[in-house]
């Protein structure tokens, strides 16, 4: 048998208490309006507003005084983008009594400037009338910067596109119209070209979708053993093949080094990039210093660090806080300015840390800091 309370079939429970309001939250939200980062208007079942918080002050640039006992309509005269009246035409005191909420939607505030506006019509009941009307406001900035990186994004893919795949059509056409009037050499000469500008164009298909994975946190990093010296060995005997002088690169390795787990094919494009920022734009002798360090990430104590660094001009001072984002490519133009951007979200999807700076040569110094990231069945 149970011990305890209960209350008969049909009992009447004692009404909840009103949410404890705090100094400046008149509608019993809980917090002060004015910490949310998002405009909040709330208007009383007569239509009348009794919230105005600090950042819809800021997004309307209606002052919090003069809002406040206006009717919803006065404070916020809010228009579609066809000139309709928003508040006429949505009539939430007078409207449907099935509707809670309005979707939100780009409206305009006077003087034509645009602003992000959601609404939710509080009833006491189902079906009753609307006791409270919650407007949330956001300004359209944030989202119309996202909206021209992404246009910018397209147009320089595009424009980087339409190069090589210009000379493929070209090279292919010719020779399917006059394979017999062209030598071997010839022949080999165009197909090599064709060759090359297929792989360009893969490279920037490839560099697209890792932006698209690392705008959207969808990285993917598949941790094995990487041997770092002996990766950074083999990109260097790369150039050398290429034809860059062996006294160009200078490799230090400090021992004993921390085993390092990290995606090997990611790690390697981060080096790629990295060196070929280093041989194409720096100059003199071209250092990779790669020495174990504090880890980056809380909890664990040794991680791996790479330095790359030259003896060129370097980078202006005003540039440095530019260098990992879009299209970034400083005084000297080539490339779609993707790659350092890419990097950071690499090393970054690592849980490492990667910083720019001046080599003690004058030149650019980049580095980066791996955590060991050892699985745990190792620890």
């Amino acid at each position: 048998m149970s011990v305890g309370t209960s209350s008969a079939p049909g009992a009447r429970h004692a009404p909840r208490p009103p949410a404890p309001r705090t100094p400046g939250d008149p509608v019993g939200l809980g917090i002060d309006p004015d910490q949310l980062p998002d405009g909040l208007v709330v208007a009383d079942e007569h239509g009348r507003v009794i919230c105005f918080n600090a950042a819809a002050a800021r997004i309307t640039a209606v002052p919090v005084a003069e809002a406040l006992g206006q009717s919803l309509e006065k404070a916020l005269p809010l228009e579609d983008l066809e000139g309709g009246r928003w508040w006429q035409l949505t009539d939430p005191y007078g409207g449907l009594a099935i509707r809670v909420r309005q979707p939100e939607r780009n409206l305009l505030l006077p003087g034509g400037r645009e602003v992000l506006v959601s609404a939710r019509y509080v009833r006491t009941e189902r079906l009753g009338p609307v006791h409270r009307v919650v407007v949330t406001l956001r300004d359209t900035e944030a989202r119309r910067r996202t909206e021209r990186s992404h246009a910018e994004l397209i147009a320089t893919v595009a424009h980087e596109l339409r190069s090589p795949l210009t000379s493929v059509k070209g090279f292919t056409a010719t020779l399917l119209a006059k394979w017999e009037r062209f030598t071997d050499d010839q022949k080999r000469l165009m197909l090599e070209t064709v060759d090359a500008d297929a792989d360009r164009v893969t490279r920037l298909i490839a560099e697209l979708l890792d932006i698209s994975r690392i705008d959207s946190g969808r990285l993917e990093v598949r941790r094995q053993p990487v041997d770092i010296g002996a990766a950074v060995g083999r990109h260097i005997q790369a150039y050398v093949a290429a034809g860059q002088e062996a006294g160009r690169f200078l490799l230090r390795i400090a021992q004993p080094l921390p085993d390092l787990w990290a995606d090997p094919d990611k790690i390697d494009q981060v080096l790629s990039n990295l060196l070929e920022n280093a041989v194409r734009h720096g100059e003199g002798t071209v250092t990779i210093d790669v020495t174990p360090t504090a880890s980056p990430r809380e909890g664990e104590e040794t991680g791996t660090s790479v330095t790359v660094s030259d003896e060129g001009a370097g980078i202006p001072e005003e540039s440095m806080n530019r260098v990992f984002t879009r299209f970034w490519r400083g005084s000297k133009r080539g490339g779609t300015g993707l790659g350092l951007y890419i990097v950071k979200g690499i090393v970054e999807a690592h849980g490492g840390t990667i910083t720019v700076g001046r080599a003690p040569g004058g030149g650019a110094e980049f580095r980066f800091t791996l955590p060991v990231a050892a699985p745990a069945y190792l620890t």
